[in-house]
């Protein structure tokens, strides 16, 4: 037997294949908690690595968390969509604004008249409604008697449209701001609420093992991760957008100031073609 069993022996390591977690952990005997742990822990780490999936991701958080975290979830990706919407709404308005800027500069300087500069413009744009207001200003004037200067009648009414203006440019920029102030407390709620599931699981099962507690802390690093992903884009558009409102509305004063100058000059013209007629 010991002559026929020493060359099976010899072969056995080479026909045999490597021992796999599942192997060993046949050979742990019942009463070794601490082998069973470790065998546990390989051959589910061996079958999320041959799968392919991530047992502590975003899917998992939504499948395994509870009315609280699935909440703070919607509520981040509803402010991630309202600020991205705010973001492009308000640029492609920026952009529009500038190509009516440059239109209105350019029906201007080709225009013999302010009536047919005014005609130039299109209905929707912003420059249109400063120039037919003034027009509409001077026109309730002539009912004034002369009570108040011209100039200083054009004047407020310009300025006050050009506020009106300024008013419509800032509109939504303040979901920014609130979303960029917000989302990272919305985000730290989460990471609480992660962390204290987290606690209960350990006083739950009365041990803190890394499998017991690593879904709760998991979804709490996450929630951490998607507050600042929302706030940080809020707040970098923010502070882009507010500088690109500030250079359309310098283009904005500065046609106004021009539209006053060319209506002095316009009813300085008047005043002079009647005079002339008296005479």
């Amino acid at each position: 037997v010991c002559l026929c069993g020493t060359p099976v022996l010899a072969q056995a390591p080479a026909s045999t294949p490597a021992a796999t977690p599942s192997a060993l952990a046949q050979g742990v005997q019942p009463g070794d908690n601490a082998a069973q742990a470790m065998s546990t822990t390989l051959d589910s780490a061996s079958s999320a690595v041959k799968s392919g999936a991530n047992p502590y991701g975003l899917r998992v958080a939504w499948d395994q968390g509870d009315v609280v975290t699935r909440t703070t979830l919607i509520l981040l990706v509803l402010m991630s969509l309202l600020s991205w919407y705010v973001i492009l709404a308000k640029l492609l308005e920026q952009r529009r604004q500038t190509a009516q800027a440059l239109a209105a500069r350019t029906a201007f300087a080709n225009a013999d008249s302010l009536q047919k500069g005014a005609a130039a413009l299109q209905k929707d744009s912003q420059f249109k409604y400063l120039v037919d207001s003034a027009m509409e200003a001077l026109r309730k004037y002539e009912s004034l008697a002369g009570q108040v200067e011209v100039g200083a009648w054009l004047s407020q009414d310009i300025v006050r449209n050009v506020g009106t203006l300024q008013m419509r440019m800032q509109s939504g920029l303040s979901i920014l701001a609130t979303v960029g102030s917000t989302a990272p407390f919305v985000g730290l709620f989460g990471t609480v609420w992660g962390i204290y599931n987290a606690l209960i699981t350990i006083g739950s099962t009365g041990q803190a093992s890394i499998d017991k507690v690593a879904g709760p802390v998991g979804e709490a690093l996450i929630m951490t991760a998607l507050g600042l992903a929302v706030a940080v884009p809020a707040v970098l558009g923010y502070n882009w957008l507010v500088r690109r409102n500030r250079v359309a509305l310098h283009s904005v004063k500065g046609f106004g100031s021009d539209l006053h100058t060319l209506f002095l000059i316009e009813i300085e013209k008047g005043q002079r073609v009647s005079n002339r007629s008296d005479v």
